[in-house]
């Protein structure tokens, strides 16, 4: 590191700290700690996401772009306004499915994927199309659906008709009814806009770790359910295949958000790209860090997962690229991460430095992050007025 402290030039990216903290207000806070014992630090704040909670708001500040609300059905079929952001340039949108279809919308005792849908989440990619985008980025973490994406793509023009030609329900009965696929209603606008699913999972459609199986229980399913599902989904494969020629039953990704990676590979050509891959292109990351003499990131927690996918573990994967040293601070730090210094990590704290509840630990991240932010600037401090 050659720059003295007066002209550190330190770039500041974190994932959002689930639960406490958005990925702004993170930077805010860690960029508030150095500040105040390197004044003079050149400090650039870039939030981060991986295509997870998060991604709007990280994409939209980071290119200074803007969102929108549209009305949208919820997973039981309610009306509600859900966001969905557009990029600087007006060429991409960035749609999180869990803001129209997502698991926190349905009260925990009315979770059933037999009946829940993602007609909200293509309510919105249909919005998004309507202001002339080139690009959809859909983020499909905490969905509420095993409905391998059917809702979604009859709020597209897309139709699933059963044995009578009549048009299926929704959810997991619906995917029970569907004998055809007609795709002669498709939204127009979708053959001059490509789509990217941000994936960080490679359980297939179908089978002992398709989406049924893996990802049903957690949105209410039960055994019987799962069973059932898992059927529903091998038969939409089928059909998929029989009207586009793709197979996508056991491609690795398909299953993930309940199969609409599936349904969206096969019936619309979508991309799956790992989350951080499309977010951090967007934000052009490695050009920042490549600017920069030092990189802070965090998340709520970091652990050996970090390196696979996550926001911070890419990042500290293109620093380590750039010879760029990362310090790492986090809600909690498992012990289980000395892997993570060979993967571009230098240093990695977490912010409770004594005993403290969960609840207490969110409820005060803001403040946390930032006295811990201050003690990593000491010791950087120290370090160059001893070099």
């Amino acid at each position: 590191m050659s720059s003295s402290k007066n002209s550190l030039r330190i770039l500041v990216a974190p994932n959002a700290f689930k639960e406490s903290l958005s990925a702004m207000d993170a930077a805010a806070a860690i960029s508030r700690g150095l500040l105040k014992v390197l004044p003079k630090a050149r400090i650039t704040q870039l939030p981060i996401a991986d295509g997870g909670d998060g991604t709007l708001e990280a994409v939209v500040e980071g290119t200074h772009g803007k969102i929108f609300r549209a009305r949208v059905l919820d997973p039981l079929g309610k009306k509600i306004f859900a966001e969905y952001g557009l990029t600087g340039d007006g060429k991409t949108a960035v749609i999180e499915m869990s803001r129209a279809s997502g698991l926190a919308l349905v009260p925990p005792s009315r979770r059933n994927p037999m009946l829940s849908t993602s007609y909200g989440t293509g309510q919105l990619i249909k919005a998004a199309l309507k202001r002339g985008v080139k690009d959809i980025i859909l983020g499909i973490g905490g969905s509420a659906t095993v409905d391998g994406g059917i809702g979604a793509l009859q709020a597209l023009g897309i139709e699933f008709l059963d044995r009578r030609g009549r048009p299926v329900g929704w959810g997991g009965n619906g995917l029970k009814s569907i004998a055809r696929i007609d795709l002669s209603r498709i939204n127009p606008r979708l053959k001059r806009a490509r789509i990217l699913v941000a994936c960080d999972v490679d359980n297939p459609l179908v089978g002992p770790r398709g989406s049924a199986a893996v990802f049903g229980p957690q949105k209410g399913a039960t055994p019987g359910m799962v069973r059932k599902l898992d059927q529903f989904l091998g038969r939409l494969g089928r059909l998929i295949q029989e009207t586009t020629g793709r197979d996508v039953s056991q491609v690795a990704g398909s299953g993930a958000a309940g199969g609409i990676a599936g349904g969206f590979m096969g019936l619309l050509g979508a991309r799956l790209s790992p989350g951080s891959d499309l977010v951090f292109d967007l934000l052009e990351v490695e050009e920042q860090v490549k600017r920069a003499d030092l990189v802070f990131t965090g998340e709520g927690q970091i652990d050996f997962q970090t390196p696979f996918g996550k926001g911070p573990g890419m990042l500290a994967k293109i620093a380590k690229e750039n010879g760029v040293p990362v310090i790492g601070i986090a809600g909690s730090v498992a012990g289980d991460v000395g892997g993570l210094f060979d993967q571009g990590f230098t240093a990695l704290f977490s912010i409770v430095a004594s005993p403290l509840t969960i609840e207490a630990a969110i409820q005060k991240a803001d403040q946390l992050l930032e006295a811990q932010s201050e003690q990593v600037a000491r010791l950087l401090r120290f370090g160059l007025d001893s070099a």
